[in-house]
């Protein structure tokens, strides 16, 4: 009993010595403005940032109830003659306070911390942080350390930290339009003739208008504040709606102008295709190269048994002046038969990016070029402008 009893006291002896050693401070309700959180919200926080710390003495809400009972204004306290005021009824050596502020896309946090004998402001503290209002004890514990010399996280603070770089970060000069894309092309040219011709013949046999769905990334690699300069990668495919797989890649550059989005782009853009080497008879019906050898060899191969006898010029396959001059009018034919090789062709675009909040609609309209023919046409695209990312906690 008198070891437990001797116990006690050296404990609450250390604790009061404990309490005795680290000044008093007090927590006034800061001013918030565009936030979610309330003035109570946040002077919490700072409480809990300054426990943490175990450099001061912290009051509670309860401490200081009494203190409000007898004048609810001190909940409004702020200016330095009010916190003074304030922290002598209370009894503690200082008093903070500060600012909480949704700036356009950032947070502005300033603290103030009082010292109420002096009457004067002992430290203070401003620091912006990227809008991420999850965050905002975090930011807390930022701010109060750099106001009192202890160092911060490097990763927190750089996850945290607002960055005024006008080239980059500007939303006037960088709107990302990444994500999906619909349109409608019109085939011209080369394009349009194998798709309306028939199937027998090597053809698509389809109407000469696809639907193209696809996917839009960019990168931005120069900026400013009614200037971007874009490298944009688009994967595209048409046709689906009419049994087809035509797939397509670009890589384009692209530059976008001014608060209303204006864009412009160009570059080279990729596609499998199928193509035969032969020609149209004078009936208009497809000959393959092939076909052209197959006849020949057929029709003028020799046959001792056939009764029939071919010159060797007319048997010469090379060197026989109709042979010759059928196959060199044959050229590479888009065809469904054909051998799979990879082609290229030249993509221009132009369009405005309309907006509707967070909302951004691209509207373009194109055309994609290669010897022959090429496909015009118009696509809509959309995407929403993404809120910043909560730092993880680890669950």
């Amino acid at each position: 009993m008198k070891k437990s009893l001797l116990l006690f006291l050296i404990i609450s002896f250390s604790a009061v010595v404990y309490a005795q050693g680290n000044p008093s401070i007090a927590v006034a309700n800061p001013n918030v403005d565009g936030l979610y959180a309330t003035p109570d919200m946040c002077a919490k926080m700072i409480r809990l940032e300054l426990s943490k710390l175990n450099k001061y003495s912290v009051y509670d809400v309860f401490d200081m109830q009494e203190v409000y009972d007898e004048n609810a204004s001190y909940k409004t306290c702020l200016s330095k003659t009010c916190l003074v005021e304030f922290g002598n009824k209370l009894g503690v050596e200082y008093m903070i306070t500060g600012s909480y502020d949704l700036l356009g896309n950032k947070i502005a946090i300033s603290l103030k911390m009082i010292d109420v004998k002096n009457n004067q402001v002992y430290k203070s503290g401003l620091k912006e942080f990227t809008n991420q209002e999850k965050e905002l004890q975090r930011m807390t514990e930022v701010l109060l350390k750099e106001m009192l010399d202890i160092p911060a996280g490097k990763e927190l603070v750089e996850q945290l930290r607002f960055d005024n770089d006008i080239i980059t970060k500007s939303n006037v000069g960088k709107v990302s339009n990444s994500g999906p894309r619909v349109g409608v092309g019109i085939l011209t040219g080369s394009f349009y003739e194998f798709a309306n011709r028939s199937s027998n013949q090597g053809g698509l046999d389809i109407f000469p208008a696809v639907s193209m769905i696809g996917y839009q990334l960019e990168a931005q690699y120069v900026g400013t504040n009614n200037f971007s300069a874009l490298a944009e990668f688009i994967l595209n495919v048409s046709g689906l709606e009419q049994g087809q797989f035509l797939p397509t890649l670009s890589i384009l550059n692209g530059f976008r102008f001014g608060d209303a989005g204006w864009e412009f782009a160009f570059g080279p853009g990729f596609t499998l295709s199928r193509t035969l080497r032969g020609n149209f008879d004078s009936d208009n019906n497809w000959e393959s190269e092939n076909d052209w050898n197959n006849y020949w060899n057929s029709e003028f191969n020799y046959n001792p048994d056939s009764g029939i006898s071919y010159s060797q010029q007319e048997r010469d396959h090379e060197n026989n002046p109709i042979n010759v001059a059928k196959l060199a009018g044959m050229e590479d034919w888009m065809h469904s038969d054909g051998s799979v090789r990879l082609s290229t062709m030249f993509l221009m675009a132009f369009g405005r990016t309309f907006r509707a909040g967070a909302l951004n609609i691209p509207v373009n309209i194109f055309y994609s070029s290669r010897k022959g023919g090429g496909i015009a046409g118009v696509n809509v695209g959309f995407n929403v402008t993404k809120s910043k990312t909560t730092i993880k906690t680890g669950l």
